[in-house]
This record gives structure tokens, sequence and C-alpha cells, in this order.
């Protein structure tokens, strides 16, 4: 007799399954309980195998719990150790039997199937089909499998294929510890289709919401799903069949009467036909909207039609679509929207904490809408008005080609049609999405301005950034709150709206562009403007490079303090520094560069990242590379060396342009505008500096309050206020209480968030919208990219994807994804720039051709294609990369 308490705790039926018991069952599982229990849908009939029956197991093999420890501390990058140790596991659990009472409740709950019923055996992993991390394909499923002793052997091959070396790469990979995770197992009455295959109900490449995509074939899934044969594709959107592929289909997998499966040659006759017809196609996408709308976000659906009807075998999130913003129109319409990403603007696409997604919305000059970690500005109604389209499409062409490109797509299309515009007054959209930064429009005629109004407008902003110190130095707690939000922010955002600020910063981009412009038709000379930029005056973040190397110059003859910087592992180095021979001489130089730029970092418009002064440590690798790699005196020559070279380019071009008929008139046009980019192009960077000193000052306020937080039990630890809005944490001040369980959901989504790419153009059905720069000039095989900094260098490519983990040597050329300021230092020992983000006057941009850095961004998936170590010569006039052999 089976002992009733082995059933109810080692099996249940997948009826009684429901969402909530991810835990007990798996995410496969409860899925599928959560869809048998739909009007309408057809599952399969079966049980799960719970994950208490794979924990008994682990209990009764002890050498698993060890090797489970010694798995979790092996490196990511340690491929073999993986896979030697991933198969000793899975040999030990298949060498494990099945315990008596356990397999006894297995038989027992599938006998009323039959004796010789043929089965499914899959795996359904506690991490498995999560909202965030679908771990599609990580684990084992078996079909047509025929008696119970078979089953038995399946069930154990599912347990074993938790620890595929896939399956534990990709938890690695989305941060899910192997101890945690548990394994239970489906098995399901076997069906034998007419046809089979999967159901995106969005576009799985481009996102859209709006369009479905069906897979299907002959046969069992199986086929498809290995990539055995090609599928027939049809893409449905609102009701109708807008594309159909229709492969042809040599082969289909079939089911053996005594259990397994094979290969069969389909009859000439159907090869050539779709597997479903029209109907059924509509039908089949009917069906997954039904559950797309249970469970709340799109669905990937593996499906089979039986007798004309559909049976559901999984449904699954697709968790690698980018979230749409959630926004609706206070019209509360449902018209599409077209939007724009900040973070290629700001150059950082990275995700940010939910606090500094809400600082940077809060202080920003636009309304701006999150989705994916990201932030985004909608600039639909200035893309469908004839009067603003052309200037937004031109002042962003010239920043981000690939972006301007995108949205004049969506433009060309007729099946997304943009709101008819209005005329109604002081609508707070934009298209040049930064805090402080000009609003969209073409080059306007250049304004006349005194070059002393730089110095003007610099001592403003000391003399608010003082105040603002003094304001927050005498709040805590609730006032604090309300100090910041009605006076700091608002003075944070009139400082940067001032138009003398705008005027100031685009006088120096509109005096670029006139000299690429004309110079170019002049002359026939590319990007003119690159040479004459460099070592311009009072350019706050190339002075933080150079400032660097004369740190260095202070350490460098010190050898027994370069020792010691070699060998730290923290960032409480500095104190150390003071028991050291000239110790003391170093520390005030590091200090003194930290008291000028210690509020910058690595992704810095996300006042949750640590800055310098909070981890100083991050610079050492940097001023390390500039004691071995430069003399001293370096930034000073450096500086005096570009300041020659601008002043020489000038002669010339002057000289060449009194050359041409109406010359003088031409040359003095030119010189008032080499003058003028002189004298405001180094400004362009102050905005973005005053933006993060402020942040510098909030960030320390909002610390101390989450110290006080933490003391007084309200939180866990201080970081978890990252993972509040400035709202959220403005109420928990108050009332001293806290949501935990919104914190510990806030990281997970954060956590998958880096899992994401943001694109560049996102609309409101989901589709993310990729830019070309349609060129036919760029060699075979080559990367186009975007010119930003003239010169041609070939060197070898150094791939870096932290700052931190920056190992450089003279003559080495940088590709990373994208450069903010605090990347800086690092432009004064390379040679070269690539990048995947960029545009025209993004920081790194601008910083390159002060440096006299040959630089090409804008150069997609760079990071992947080129290889570290790789030589490559980067030709910074014309926009492309070449990879040599």
């Amino acid at each position: 007799m089976t002992d009733q308490y082995a059933v109810d705790r080692y099996v249940v039926d997948l009826q009684d399954v429901d969402g909530t018991q991810v835990a007990l069952v798996g995410g496969k599982a409860a899925h599928l309980g959560e869809l048998s229990r739909m009007e309408g849908v057809r599952v399969p009939g079966g049980i799960c195998v719970t994950t208490d029956a794979f924990r008994r197991i682990v209990a009764e093999a002890p050498s698993l719990g060890d090797r489970l420890e010694r798995l979790s501390r092996l490196s990511p990058d340690d491929r073999e150790g993986v896979r030697t140790l991933s198969a000793r596991i899975r040999r030990t659990i298949e060498g494990v039997a099945v315990p008596g009472d356990v397999a006894a409740a297995i038989t027992s709950a599938l006998a009323r199937f039959g004796e010789q019923s043929a089965y499914a055996v899959r795996s359904s992993a506690t991490a498995e089909d999560l909202p965030t991390a679908s771990f599609a394909g990580q684990q084992d499923t078996y079909l047509n499998v025929v008696g119970k002793a078979a089953v038995l052997q399946h069930v154990r091959r599912c347990w074993a294929s938790l620890f595929t070396e896939r399956g534990v790469a990709y938890r690695r990979r989305n941060g899910v510890d192997h101890r945690t995770v548990h394994m239970a197992v489906v098995v399901q009455q076997m069906v034998l289709p007419d046809a089979s295959g999967v159901l995106f109900t969005a576009d799985p490449v481009t996102g859209n919401r709006t369009v479905a995509t069906v897979d299907a074939g002959f046969g069992l899934g199986e086929a498809l799903v290995s990539g055995l044969v090609d599928p027939d594709v049809f893409k449905v959107r609102h009701g109708e069949v807008v594309t159909r592929d229709v492969a042809a289909k040599q082969r289909a997998v079939a089911a053996l009467p005594a259990g397994g499966t094979r290969l069969v040659a389909l009859d000439s006759r159907r090869r050539e036909q779709p597997a479903l017809t029209d109907a059924q196609i509509l039908r089949l996408v009917r069906l997954g909207r039904r559950i797309e709308a249970h469970f709340g976000r799109p669905q990937d659906i593996e499906w089979c039609l039986v007798d004309d009807g559909f049976r559901i075998l999984q449904s699954r999130p697709i968790t690698t679509l980018f979230p749409v913003p959630a926004t609706v129109p206070e019209t509360g319409d449902r018209e599409n929207r077209v939007y724009v990403s900040v973070g290629h603007q700001q150059m950082m696409t990275d995700p940010m904490r939910p606090l500094g997604l809400s600082m940077w919305r809060l202080t920003a000059m636009v309304p701006m809408h999150e989705a994916g970690g990201r932030l985004f500005v909608d600039v639909t109604r200035r893309l469908a008005a004839p009067a603003s389209r052309a200037a937004l499409l031109d002042v962003i062409g010239r920043g981000d080609p690939l972006i301007r490109d995108a949205l004049q797509s969506v433009l060309d299309r007729d099946d997304f049609a943009l709101p008819v515009p209005d005329a109604t007054p002081g609508t707070r959209e934009a298209g040049g999405p930064k805090p402080g930064g000009p609003a969209a429009g073409g080059a306007r005629a250049p304004v006349e301005l005194d070059p002393a109004v730089v110095g003007e407008l610099i001592e403003r902003s000391r003399a608010s950034l003082a105040a603002l110190e003094r304001g927050i130095r005498t709040r805590t707690g609730p006032a604090l709150f309300d100090f910041l939000l009605d006076e700091a922010f608002e003075e944070h955002r009139r400082i940067l709206g001032d138009p003398l600020n705008i005027q100031a910063v685009m006088a120096g981009m509109e005096a670029t562009w006139w000299l690429n412009d004309r110079l170019h038709e002049w002359l026939g000379e590319k990007n003119a403007a690159d040479t004459l930029t460099l070592s311009a005056p009072g350019n706050v973040t190339s002075e933080m490079g150079l400032a660097l190397l004369d740190v260095a110059d202070v350490i460098r003859p010190r050898p027994e303090v370069v020792a010691f910087l070699q060998g730290v592992e923290d960032d409480g180095f500095l104190d150390g520094l003071a028991e050291l021979p000239g110790g003391t001489e170093a520390r005030e130089a590091i200090e003194a560069y930290l008291d000028r730029y210690g509020m910058r970092c690595a992704g810095e418009i996300d006042i949750t990242r640590p800055r310098w002064r909070e981890r100083p440590g991050a610079l050492l690798p940097v001023i390390l590379d500039h004691v071995r790699n430069f003399a001293p005196g370096a930034a000073a020559r450096r500086f005096e060396q570009g300041r020659r070279t601008a002043r020489e380019k000038e002669q010339d071009v002057l000289s060449r342009l009194r050359a041409l008929p109406d010359g003088e008139r031409r040359a003095d046009e030119a010189k008032r505008m080499i003058d003028r980019v002189r004298a405001f192009i180094g400004y362009r960077e102050y905005p973005k500096y005053d933006i993060v000193s402020r942040y510098f000052l909030y960030k320390r306020a909002l610390l101390g309050e989450a110290e006080r937080l933490v003391r007084e039990g309200v939180v866990g630890e201080v970081e978890d206020v990252f993972y509040l809005t400035f709202e959220e944490l403005r109420r928990v001040v108050h009332s001293h209480r806290a949501d935990d369980r919104l914190i510990r959901q806030r990281r997970e989504a954060f956590r998958s968030y880096h899992a994401l790419t943001p694109p560049r153009v996102l609309t409101s059905d989901g589709e993310a919208v990729s830019g070309a720069y349609r060129r036919d000039d760029v060699p075979a095989g080559a990367l186009t990219g975007l010119p930003v900094s003239a010169g041609t260098v070939e060197g070898r490519a150094r791939v870096v994807l932290d700052m931190a983990e920056a190992d450089l040597e003279a003559g080495d050329i940088l590709v990373t994804p994208f450069t903010d300021p605090s990347w800086t230092p690092v432009f004064v020992g390379i040679a070269g720039l690539v990048t995947e983000v960029g545009g025209l006057m993004t920081h790194g941009a601008v910083i390159a051709r002060e440096y006299g850095l040959p630089a090409v961004v804008g150069v997609e998936q760079a990071t992947r294609l080129i290889r570290d170590g790789q030589r490559i010569r980067v030709h910074g006039t014309d926009g492309y990369v070449e990879i040599l052999p």
C-alpha cells in the first residue's frame, strides 16, 4: 500500500497547483497549474514530483552538499572547473536510487493514466520561468517516456539536469545561488500532435507588443526547439496574418511505439504546406492573448495541435523584451508614443536604482519616463508637428545619427500613426533630454556673447553650491526633504535653465558646427574644428584628466608609496600613506584632487553610484598607469602641445582661406568663429560638473538620513534606501516604517535590468527601433560609427567594461560601451577611442578632441566584435574602425 504521507509530500496533481507554489513545484509546473485552471485552455494531464523529493535525494548523497559549496565559490571564468564539478554532481544524482516511498508515490499517482501510458518528463526548477529570467532550455525535457521504470529514470535525469554546465553558467550570470535552487519534475501525458511550435505574444526581435509571432512545424515540437528543422513563421497584428514564411519542411520528429522519438522524412506533398491554416493561426493567437492577459506580461508559449484543438505545453514570460514606459497621457488616450533614450545622451546606459531615477527626474529640465531602470523622453508631439520636426531631427542627428535615423523610420511607417499635434502652449516635451541642455531646435544663427559671461556663470554656480551646502547643513529629517524639494531642486533647475547658461553652451557647439560645415565647404576639410579646439581653456573635464597626471608626478619619485599603492585592496588606504616616506605629500596630492573632483564617478548621473571621494581606490589603477607610462610634467607639456597645434591649425586655415576668391571675408568669419569656439567650448562641460557637485551634496545628506534609519532599525542597511524613490524615502523618514518586501523586489528587478539592452528609440508598442548609418563609403568588413575626433591611429585594442579594471599602456586604443566624464583620466594615456554609444557633442567626443585622440563613437556592439588585444585601426576623420589581421 502506498504511504499517503509520501504521496502528499512528494507528488501533486497539476490541476491542484497554482502560481503561488513555485517553491514546491518550480516555475514551469506553477505556470502549467495556472494554465490548467483557465477556462478554455487545455493542458495535458499529469503530476508534479515536488522539490521535497529533490531535497530528499540531496540529503541522501552527503557529498553533494560539499560539491555545491565548492561550485558556488568557483569563478564564473573558471569554465574547466565548472565543467568538471558540475559533471560530478550530475553523475552523483543520477547514481542515487529513487527512495522507495518516493518511487511508490510517483507510480501510484500515474496509475490512473494506464500501465503503458507515454509521458513527457520535464524539469521545473524553482529558478525557472521567472518574470526576470526564464532559464529557457537550461534544464532537460524527455518525450515519449513509456513505463514506470523509464519514468523514474528520467525523473533522476531531470534532477541532474539542474547542474548542466549551461544551467550553472546561466544562474551565475543572473546572480542565482546554486544552493538555493531546487528541482521539481513535471510528468504529463504524452500527446501526439499534428503540428506543434512556439507562440510569442510579442515580437521577440523588435519587442513590438502588437505583433505575435508563431513558429510552427509538423509533428513533435522537439524538431523546432532543437533546430533540426526550419519552422514556418507567421506574424499576426491586430487580428490579421501580416507575414507568412512557409519553410520547406523536409523532416519531423515522431514518437516511437516503444518509447522515445525519431526523425522521419515528410511526404513530399506536405513539405511545402503550411503547418497551420490562417484560421488556426488566428485562433492560436487569440488563445495566447488570453494567457498573456492572465499572467500580465508577454508570453513564450509552447503549443501543439491535436485534432484541430490546441494543447498548451508551457508558458513563460519573455524576459528579453525591454519594458514599455508605464505612462498614460494626461488626456487619458492611448495614442502612439515615441521615446528617446536619456542614457544614450548622458553616456550612461546602465540601469539606475530607483533613488537615482527619481532624483534625475526631479531635477531634470524636461519630463522623463522610466522603463527597465533607464530614462526616456517622450518626443511624440515634436516629432508629429511639421513645425518642430525638422529642428528636432537636426539637433538629434548632429549628436547621434542612429537616433535620427530611427525616428525617421518611425515617421516613414504606415502602421504607426503619430497623434495629430495640437497647439497647446507650454507642453513640457523635449528632444534633448539633458538637464540644463538646450531645448530641441536647429542650429540657430549664432548669438553674440561676451566671453566674460563664462566666468560670471561659473561664479553664480559656485555661490549657489555654497548656499546649498549651508542649507543642507542645518536641516535633518522631514525638514531636509522639504528643503530639497521646495528650494534646492528649484534652484538646481533655475541655474541650469538660465537662458544665459544655455546660450553659453550653445555658443561653443554652434561655432563647432559652423566651422566644420564651412571649412568642409570652402576647403574640403573634414572635422577641422577637432584640431582647432585642442587644449581649449576652461574645460573642467579635460583639466580633471590632466590633474591626475600631476598627482602621479608627486607619487612617482616615492618608491615606497608606489609599492604600497600597488598592494591596496580597499578604500581606506589614505590613512596608511602617512606612515611611509613621502606618504604625507602623496596623500595631500590625492586629497586635493578629491576635493576638486571627488564627486565624480562612473555612471555619475545615478546618485546611488559610489563617488571617488567614497571609493578613492577606483582612481589607483589610472594613477599607477600614469606613474609607469609618463614622465614628470606631462600634463603641462600635453596642454601646451595641444594649444600650439591648435594655433598652427588656425594659421593654416586662415592662410588657405585668404587664397580663395572672397578670401578675406571668409577668413574674417572663420577667425571670429575660431575665437568663439575656443572661448566657449570649454564651458560645454561645466553644467554637468555643476549637476554632479549638487548630487554629491544631496547624496551626503540622504546617506545621513539612511544611517539614522539603520540605527533605528527601520531599514537593514544604508543601501536599502537606494531602492526607494525620493518621495518614498521621504515618507519612510516621516513614518519610520519601510516596506522590506518592496525593497527586496526592487533589488531583484534592478539586478534583472542589467541583462536588458536599452534601445535608442522605443515606441509605446514596445518596439525597440534601430537606426542605421546608411553609408556606402566604409570598406567591407569595417565597423561603422560616427567620426567625432579627427585622425587615424593603429594600435592594440583594450576592451574595458569597468574603468577600475583598466590596464592600459601607451599606444593602446580604448574600446568600451560608453564614457562619461569620469573616464577622462584614462584618456590621457591612450592613443584612440571607440565606443558603442556617443555623439558629436557628448563628453567623450569633446574630451577626445581636446586631447587630440582619434575617436569613433556609436559603433554598435564594438565590445563584442572587437576582441581584447586585437590590433585595430581607428579612422576618426571618416568614422569607421578596421580590425587588422
